[in-house]
């Protein structure tokens, strides 16, 4: 890949981010975090050549072959390696000892759809995503776990072959992501000594682990309700591991001081407590990294509490099994994420704010290191110690990740040395143990190592012997400038080449126009440097492309009719310089959209174009932008129709596989050259997006689909595809890049979702990495986690940065490992596990069927609150039961019964559900629950009472209400935001105030049909409702349009088909919904 070379000693390093660059540099000047002039070059580990794999990694088949797990298809499934680095051989797969490390996750996740083309998983024929062996009678989904294998050989086959493929370095990364903006690092001064445990202080430590008081055996008669409420939950406190004394104030990560740099301070110090070595063999948890207080820093004193020369043990309490299993069975007594709860006679359980990730049960010291959920969460936030447990909870355990979400402030290492394990090449991270001052325990394979020289001096405080209070060890999140050994060539130059759809019927529906408008608009904030190149290409049933070679006039289009053997014209001059050659490419922005004006050719090449923009791109890599209106045609990738308009309603028969291998095959060489492809496509006639979309899956790009797009005919597409082709073009981009996950040893991962190659078994490889793109993985308890009261998980990100330096994004999370069924319950996720769950239903669909995927979904709300019914309630009552933490699960799952993915009895059109699903397989967890379950508020009598002030401006902030028309009155106006559409509904009796104030017209009847914009008045009402709504938009990276209906409106069938709770004449309500659920729990 194209590594930029290695900064140079004392320079800042900016991240570029959306338009603008917001600079990151961690302490007051640029040479404040690591390329101080104090620290030696050339210290630390030399990392293996990035990306050469010198022997075939065997695969192994999974330990627990009855054991289930969620296989899905269209996801990639890959075996678990044993790795082999540094010398030495690991017999544990999870963990990935060489810098090129397998990813290996291990989570627990039902095996529920059969693999897709890329996994050679065997396809089960069960109907649940959930682990577990499972009665037949209970279910008709057998959970049998698949051996894990690789991706198929000619996958592999082909990047390995591929002439100047860039091979990375796998980034061995501990994940846990914290924003630098979220969380204020602190210890409050005068804490409490140390505990042998991760309780919190003043918690009793039973000296064994003690059932819950609510798990009793299933076998015990009904005693009649069970006890009502029951004591607030008392968070076990996790004792950071490895910190010499508590009582020390932590530095605090000031984020506000200044956007540009991330300071470290730290109150005065208190007197130190040792605690004493509890003599257990498993490492204590995060080491002083916060007790220490920053010698250096400003105004503050510095701390007593110095390094001794030569290395000497650290008195650091070791945390045994009994101490953290222990205080987690004390903990379960009846919190309130176990408090049960019968969801047919409680009916108000959505909450009014939005739905907050769980805390996972760790000391608070450790917590507030943690990564931010945002970045990086898991379905379980407290992980079972076994596979059985996991398979008996019947809950899918995976990791959800958006790693390059736009952060407003990152800390950024600079240093010459990158620590990291030389076993598993976890990068170090705040949940490591030092032994001493000179030797550190990793988190992920508990091997020793040893602190380089350079890591001892910390240039923010500018302190030696403080290797815990250095950035690296302070930060879950953190991004570190990669040296030259994790280059393999010179950084490559940002390159973008327009590839647009010049047909007939393209230019009916006048798309160049806004496309070459925005791009004309924006062209200055184009990511980049001096190096940016740009480029074109028009096709319709011939490839035009365009010489912008410096001194011509105007630009020069040359064009190839023989799309049978496509070759490239000109190669030096059809990709230039994007600032030595701007008036050029303005002139031909200016004139593209009337060249074709005239033009009857209704043709489509869209494969030999995308042939020549792949040959034209290959020497460099870089980003391919296809604009394309209907299906192709002509020429290689040629398509016929699939779809049948009387069939849309039915769950059989449609055809969501790909017709043609043609565009995957594609986009693997485009991987391959580090060459990624979006696709917009804007069309009112079916183009068969399951073939096309494949080259933007497996390339790493992005699908954007605009339905029925016409410039005349419908305004409000052309303002969405304006806003988001902004956003498209100017947010930060990431070239030639790769990802690896790594958890620790015990754990496994075997099946990814998301847009991406899994090359070389565990190794992702992103071409480009974008902001807006998330993740999911499957994981499995591969082996027992017993003795590790705590498992950690870290993602990295080797890429590119759009100024052609080479970066490493780090994230590191984590979470404590339970041995009670209850405690699995308490620690669920459910936004997690609808996401997961979603994920796998799409591979479920394409695989085996629709009505597959919608059984699975079902099934995994029976199964789990089976086996909720059965293991973990003592006494068995009426009704249908549920662990306060799954209480929204059924609604969740029943929401994405009715989202368009999986909705059945509708006539939706086939490409707009293939859409959905790619945006499932796509969309970071927060967009993806948006969509699936709408918010809904009233809007007409907002008010400032707890109303956020952002900018100086007020944001109302009213309750959110359930999704049924129950809640809605005919005297008020609502706002429904289901993601990527709003709707604000008028009540025929709605105030006049809000109709006249708000929506400016003078009653209820003269309320436009097609209204899809709120006038800006100068009223309060207007003033409220316009920052909220424009609060809600800037949110996120898509553009929803508002479209205002009255109570007649034709609209109105699409406001009420997201009222999730109510019946359709194809869906249930949400209480027959949940009537259905009860009758299989209690068969």
């Amino acid at each position: 890949m194209a590594q930029p070379g290695r900064p140079p000693a004392a320079s800042g390093h900016s991240s570029q981010n959306g338009a603008g660059e917001e600079r990151y540099s961690n302490g007051p000047v640029e040479n404040s975090l690591m390329h101080s002039s104090q620290m030696l070059d050339g210290q630390g580990f030399s990392s293996a050549v990035p990306g050469l794999y010198s022997h075939q990694i065997p695969t192994k088949v999974p330990l627990h072959p009855s054991s289930g797990q969620y296989n899905f298809g269209g996801s990639q499934n890959v075996s678990p390696l044993s790795n082999q680095g540094s010398g030495q051989t690991l017999s544990r797969p999870p963990v990935g000892p060489t810098s090129m490390a397998p990813l290996q996750h291990t989570s627990s996740v039902p095996q529920m759809l059969p693999p897709s083309q890329n996994s050679a998983a065997i396809p089960s024929s069960s109907n649940s995503f959930i682990p577990g062996a499972h009665p037949p009678a209970l279910s008709n989904w057998q959970y049998s776990q698949t051996p894990m294998s690789q991706p198929t050989g000619s996958q592999t086959n082909h990047f390995a072959h591929v002439a100047g493929t860039v091979s990375t370095q796998p980034l061995s990364s501990s994940g846990s992501t914290n924003p630098a903006t979220s969380y204020q690092y602190t210890v409050s001064p005068g804490g409490p000594p140390l505990q042998n445990s991760y309780m919190k202080p003043g918690s009793v430590l039973p000296p064994v682990n003690r059932p819950l008081a609510s798990a009793f055996p299933p076998v015990r008669p009904p005693l009649g309700p069970p006890p009502a409420g029951g004591p607030p939950l008392v968070r076990p406190s996790a004792t950071p591991v490895g910190r010499p004394n508590s009582s020390l104030p932590q530095p605090l990560l000031n984020s506000t001081t200044n956007q540009e740099a991330t300071t470290y301070q730290s109150p005065a110090p208190q007197n130190l407590k040792m605690g004493r070595n509890v003599g257990y063999s498993y490492p204590t948890l995060p080491p002083g990294y916060q007790n220490a207080s920053s010698p250096g820093a400003p105004g503050m004193q510095s701390s007593p509490l110095q390094y001794p020369a030569g290395p000497q043990p650290f008195p650091q309490p070791a945390l045994g099994t009994n101490h953290i299993t222990g205080s987690m069975g004390g903990l379960s007594l009846q919190p309130e994420g176990l408090r049960s709860i019968n969801l047919l006679q409680e009916r108000n359980i959505l909450p009014t704010t939005p739905l907050q990730a769980p805390v996972p049960n760790l000391h608070e010291e450790i917590q507030k290191l943690n990564c931010n959920p945002e970045l990086f969460r898991c379905t379980l936030t407290n992980i079972p110690q076994t596979q059985a447990l996991l398979n008996k909870a019947k809950l899918p355990l995976g990791l959800l990740l958006h790693p390059f979400k736009d952060l407003s402030q990152l800390p950024v290492v600079t240093s010459s040395t990158i620590v990291r394990c030389r076993s598993c090449r976890t990068y170090i991270n705040p949940f490591v143990s030092f032994l001493d001052q000179r030797r550190w325990k990793c988190n992920l394979c508990y091997r020793v190592n040893d602190v380089p020289e350079e890591f001892m001096y910390n240039p923010v405080t500018r302190v030696y012997g403080e290797p815990h209070k250095r950035p690296e060890v302070q930060n879950a999140t953190i991004e570190f400038m990669a040296p030259s050994e994790y280059m393999l060539r010179p950084p490559q130059p940002p390159v973008y080449l327009f590839v647009f759809d010049v047909s007939h019927n393209a230019i009916e529906t006048g798309y160049l126009n806004t496309v070459c408008k925005t791009l004309l608009d924006n062209l200055d904030l184009l990511p980049g440097n001096t190096r940016t190149k740009i480029g074109f290409i028009t096709f319709d049933s011939t490839i035009h492309f365009y010489s912008l070679q410096e001194g011509l006039s105007q630009p020069q289009m040359l064009i190839v009719s023989d799309i049978e053997d496509v070759f490239i014209p000109m190669p030096e001059n059809l990709l230039v310089n994007l600032n030595e050659n701007k008036e050029l490419i303005q002139d031909l922005l200016r004139t593209l959209p009337q060249m074709f004006t005239k033009s009857l050719e209704t043709q489509s090449a869209l494969g030999p174009a995308l042939q020549a923009a792949f040959k034209l791109m290959s020497p460099t890599g870089g980003r391919i932008s296809v604009f394309q209106t209907q299906l192709p045609s002509v020429g290689v990738g040629s398509l016929k129709s699939r779809e049948e308009p009387n069939q849309r309603a039915s769950a059989k028969d449609i055809h969501l596989t790909p017709s043609t291998d043609f565009y995957k095959k594609l986009a693997l060489d485009c991987s391959g050259q580090q060459v990624a492809v979006d696709l917009f496509l804007l069309s009112g006639q079916y183009s068969d997006l399951a073939s096309l979309g494949c080259i933007s899956r497996y390339s790493a790009g992005s699908v954007y689909y605009y339905q029925s797009y016409h410039q005349q005919h419908n305004p409000v597409q052309v303002e969405k595809l304006q806003k988001e082709l902004k956003r498209y073009l100017t947010r930060k981009i990431g070239f030639e890049a790769v990802m690896r996950i790594r958890c620790t040893k015990g754990l496994s991962i075997h099946t990814f979702h998301g847009n991406f190659f899994v090359r070389s078994t565990d190794l992702l490889s992103l071409p480009n990495v974008n902001p807006d793109a998330g993740y999911a993985v499957q994981m499995s308890v591969e082996e027992s986690l017993t003795d590790m009261p705590v498992v950690s998980f870290q993602s990295a990100l080797l890429y590119t940065s759009s100024k052609g330096e080479r970066r490493i994004r780090v994230h590191t999370m984590c979470l404590p490992v339970v041995t009670t069924l209850s405690d699995v319950y308490l620690g669920a996720d459910v936004q997690a596990i609808t996401g997961l769950l979603a994920n796998m239903a799409v591979d479920r669909s394409v695989s085996a069927s629709l009505s597959d995927a919608r059984d699975a979904l079902v099934n995994a709300v029976i199964d789990s609150l089976s086996a909720y019914r059965s293991s973990v309630l003592s006494i068995q009552q009426p009704g249908l039961m549920a662990p306060y933490s799954l209480r929204l699960f059924p609604l969740h799952v029943l929401a994405l019964l009715k989202q368009k993915a999986f909705q059945t009895g509708t006539n939706i059109r086939l490409d707009e559900r293939i859409f959905t699903m790619c945006q499932v397989k796509n969309q970071p967890l927060i967009y993806l629950m948006l969509m699936t379950h709408p918010n809904l508020y009233r809007v007409d009598n907002l008010t400032d009472e707890g109303a956020l002030n952002i900018n100086d401006k007020t944001i109302p902030q009213p309750p959110i209400l359930q999704l049924s028309v129950e809640k809605l009155s005919r005297d008020g106006a609502y706002l429904m935001d289901a993601g990527s559409v709003m709707f604000i509904w008028i009540g025929k009796n709605c105030g006049q105030n809000f109709i006249s104030q708000v929506l400016g017209v003078p009653s209820y009847a003269s309320i436009p049909q097609n209204m899809t914009h709120l006038p800006d008045l100068e009223t309060a009402e207007s003033t409220r409702t316009i920052a909220f709504i424009s609060w809600l938009r800037e949110q996120r990276p898509f553009f929803p349009i508002l479209y205002i209906i009255r109570d007649e409106s034709p609209l109105k069938s699409s406001f009420l088909q997201n009222m999730i709770e109510d019946r359709t004449e194809s869906a249930l309500s949400y209480y027959e919904f949940l009537l259905h659920i009860q009758q299989q729990v209690n068969k």
